[in-house]
Order: C-alpha cells, then sequence, then structure tokens
C-alpha cells in the first residue's frame, strides 16, 4: 500500500526533525514545510495529502490562517493543532473552526503516533461514508429510473385494457365508430388550451374515451333501435351513466376517470342527468367533455340526419354558455381557430388504430392524439 502523506508544519527546524522522523518510523510519509505559507505552495503543487500536523504560532501565515486555507484547498483532509500548554484555548478554539484535533508540546512518541492514527482512522471512515453516500445515491436513482419505468409500462398495460373495452363496446354499436376517439381528442385539446394539469388530462382522456361504457349494459333493442325510444326506453337509456361508473370505479386506477363516466351527461345549470349536478359540482373534466361531445355530435353524420358545419357547432356551444356549458370551458373553446378540429378529426379517420398509449402523452403532443372507439351519448 501507498505511505500515507503527512505534512508537517511547523517554523522550528528541531520539531519539524523529531516529528518527521518519529513518522518515518512507523512508514508514514511526512512532507515539511517551516510556515503556512510554505504549507499552501505544497497543498496547491504537489497534493493530495493524508493528514496536516501544523503548529499554531507561526510567524507569515499562522496556523489558524493556514486552517482555514486548509477547508477551501483540501477540506476532507483531518487538521492536528500542534502547540504549547499555554496555548490550549487558541488550540479548542481552532477545533471549532474545523480541526481535528490538538497536541500538545512537548509530546512523546507514543502520543504523536496515537493522535496520527486516530485523525487518519478518521479521514477513512469520512471517505468511506462519502463513497457509501454516492453509492447509496446512485443506487436510488437507478431504483427511481425503474419504478418510473415499471410504472410507465403498466399505465401502458392499463390503457391498453381500455382499448379492449372499447373495442367491445365498438362491435355492439358499430354506428357511432370513431366517436370516442374523437370526442378524446377534443377533449385534450380543450384542456391543453385551459392549461390542465398533465396528470389530470391523462385522467380526463380516460373519463371521456369510457364515457360511453355504460351502454354495454343497455338492451341492444334500446341501444340499437332505429327509431326514436319512447319514455321507458329513454330512461333506460339515461341509466348508462350510473351503469359506467359503476364498471370503472372498481379499477383503482380509474377512479377520477369513474365520476367523469357518471357526470358527463350532466348540464352547467343542472338540468342534466343523472343527478342533476350544477357549475362546480360537475367535475372539471365533464364539464370540458360536454363541449367536446357536442362539438362531435353536431359535425358528425347520423342515421336520422347529415353532418352539420364546425361554424354551426361554434354558434351552438355558444349558445348553450351557461346553460349546458360551463362559460369558462367554452371561452376556451371559441378561443380555438376551427382548423384544429378539422385537424384533429382528420388525423383520426387517415388511421385505423390509435396507440392508446396517447393518453399518457396526450398533454405533451402539440397535436393532441385520440384513442380508441365507442358510441356517441344518447
Amino acid at each position: 500500500m501507498t505511505a500515507e502523506r503527512i505534512l508537517i508544519v511547523d517554523d522550528e527546524p528541531y520539531v519539524r526533525a523529531v516529528m518527521c522522523a518519529m513518522l518515518e518510523i512507523c512508514n508514514y510519509e511526512p512532507i515539511l514545510a517551516s510556515n503556512g505559507l510554505e504549507a499552501i505552495e505544497h497543498l496547491e503543487k504537489d497534493a493530495p495529502y493524508d493528514l496536516i500536523l501544523s503548529d499554531i504560532m507561526m510567524s507569515g501565515l499562522d496556523g489558524i490562517g493556514l486552517l482555514e486555507r486548509v477547508r477551501t484547498l483540501q477540506p476532507g483532509v483531518p487538521m492536528v493543532m500542534v502547540t504549547a500548554i499555554h496555548d490550549v484555548d487558541v488550540a479548542i478554539s481552532a477545533m471549532r473552526k474545523g480541526a481535528y484535533d490538538y497536541l500538545l508540546k512537548p509530546f512523546e512518541k507514543e502520543q504523536l503516533l496515537a493522535t496520527v492514527k486516530r485523525a487518519l482512522e478518521y479521514r477513512r471512515l469520512v471517505q468511506q461514508n462519502a463513497m457509501y453516500q454516492q453509492n447509496l445515491e446512485q443506487l436510488v436513482e437507478a431504483r427511481t429510473e425503474m419504478l418510473h419505468r415499471a410504472m410507465a409500462d403498466l399505465e401502458r398495460s392499463y390503457d391498453i385494457t381500455l382499448e379492449a373495452l372499447g373495442d367491445a363496446l365498438d362491435l355492439k354499436d358499430a354506428e357511432t365508430e370513431g366517436h370516442s376517439k374523437r370526442v378524446t381528442a377534443y377533449t385534450i385539446a380543450l384542456a391543453r388550451a385551459m392549461n390542465v394539469d398533465s396528470a389530470e388530462i391523462r385522467t380526463i382522456a380516460r373519463g371521456a374515451y369510457l364515457h360511453d361504457i355504460g351502454k354495454m349494459a343497455i338492451p341492444d333493442s334500446i341501444l340499437l333501435k332505429p327509431g326514436k325510444l319512447d319514455l321507458h326506453e329513454q330512461a333506460m337509456m339515461r341509466e348508462h351513466c350510473l351503469r359506467g361508473y359503476q364498471i370503472v370505479r372498481k379499477i383503482p386506477f380509474l377512479q377520477g376517470a369513474a365520476e367523469i363516466v357518471y357526470s358527463h351527461q350532466e348540464h352547467y345549470d343542472g338540468s342534466g342527468y343523472p343527478r342533476g349536478l350544477r357549475g362546480e359540482q360537475i367535475p372539471l373534466g365533464a364539464r370540458i367533455f360536454a363541449v367536446a361531445d357536442t362539438l362531435d355530435a353536431i359535425t358528425s353524420d347520423r342515421p336520422y340526419r347529415r353532418a352539420n358545419s364546425f361554424e354551426a357547432a361554434r354558434k351552438e356551444i355558444k349558445r348553450c354558455s351557461g346553460t349546458q356549458f360551463d362559460p369558462t370551458v367554452v371561452k376556451a373553446f371559441l378561443s380555438l381557430p376551427d382548423k384544429i378540429w378539422i385537424d384533429l378529426r382528420a388525423e383520426i379517420n387517415r388511421q385505423d388504430r390509435l396507440s392508446p398509449i396517447s393518453f399518457g402523452n396526450a398533454s405533451q403532443n402539440k397535436t393532441p392524439q385520440a384513442t380508441p372507439q365507442t358510441g356517441t351519448d344518447s
């Protein structure tokens, strides 16, 4: 092993020589300096050192001044102050400023070696602790990254599950194919325009995508009826909000989305269903969705009518501000040009299948992405 290097700083040649001889016998490597300034030169030119033994009372740069410089140049190197008995108070003061220990003159060989041994052991412990801390930080960083990747993979698997649910509903109600893809994309665009937090946008996107999932519990005779529904059938159809909520709320990661599924047919003035919520009683995601849903309903073909223009949808949504829709959401909608909705619709129509992973990326994309399909609301 390399001999441990010890810098001896003392303006008395005899003291330097005695300390040097004592340390060399024990296989240390002493380097001598006659004052503080000379010691600084060694620290700057031929570092590192494992320990510094320094007199306190020296001309020029004294031991206290050297201690202050050492804390800057080599803060991890312990420093032992060597002093006469009448300077003990000064030595103690030096320890308060960062010195490791002090050694009283005159001293015996055993005293010197014991002090040196303790100081060097202290240095080793400090170095080991620093290495442990560094390794621990690297380990925590690596484990955190692994956790983030695992959470991302889990989130992707969740969204793939949502895609399967959407496909199942799409097989049941093919007339409105693409509705949930479009309304999810529109909802994301509106949420981004309102500066909604990215994590909340993912929740809102999932709620928008699953808004019609309760229709899987509606009898086909009602869901697929080509004509107008009677009062009993309308009441049955309206149950899809509660049915959807009951399905989705059982999935832990969809708790927030479940509230949107439950509330997506509520009106801002309290005239909606199933609970007659009004104003901010309605979750923000459901209030945003309501505008996006109407936009898609007006601009899409239905068996009983042809699609209308985005301009017509804009006028109708503006007309219903404060009654069916939240005025704040309507204001955000009106601030966006029709080209955004046209481009989103075209993008969805170009793609047969959009990745459900877009839920996680929705808030980061310049053009919000959409997700798989279900049917429309009644």
